[in-house]
């Protein structure tokens, strides 16, 4: 399967994950969903290690597992901090703020990994940067 059907399936899934966890953390503290939520994440990426017969030791000293752990650390205060805003405010408005990252991670890709800028892409970024003014101001 190509990369942009692994998108789409991403796409899929993820889209239910703040409307249930919204739904969840109604009574259930962020803190522990987060915990339960990213548990199920492990196992099923540890089965598909497993299955795929991917070493792992290996890695955990591999000159570019500093970039792993720094986006593990990253990953952990985004999730924390998704979770706890979701049990706070409207999905609505949660969901689109968050959404900024894909704005933020392409600039990043762009000043530090020399990624092509193009006038679609800054008109898309642009576009999707209004979009989430207009969809998160109440």
């Amino acid at each position: 399967m190509n990369y942009l059907l692994w998108a789409l399936l991403a796409l899929l899934a993820y889209t239910f994950v703040a409307p249930l966890m919204s739904v969840a953390t109604t009574d259930v503290p962020s803190d522990v969903a987060v915990i339960v939520s990213n548990t199920m994440l492990v196992i099923g990426a540890a089965a598909v290690v497993v299955f795929s017969r991917e070493p792992v030791a290996e890695y955990l000293t591999h000159p570019d597992a500093p970039y792993m752990y720094a986006a593990g650390i990253c990953l952990a205060v985004g999730i924390l901090a998704y979770y706890r805003a979701l049990a706070m405010g409207p999905v609505s408005v949660v969901v689109p703020v968050f959404g900024m990252f894909i704005v933020t991670s392409s600039l990043v890709g762009f000043v530090a990994l020399d990624e092509p800028l193009t006038a679609r892409k800054a008109a898309g970024i642009g576009f999707a940067a209004l979009a989430v003014y207009l969809t998160a101001v109440e």
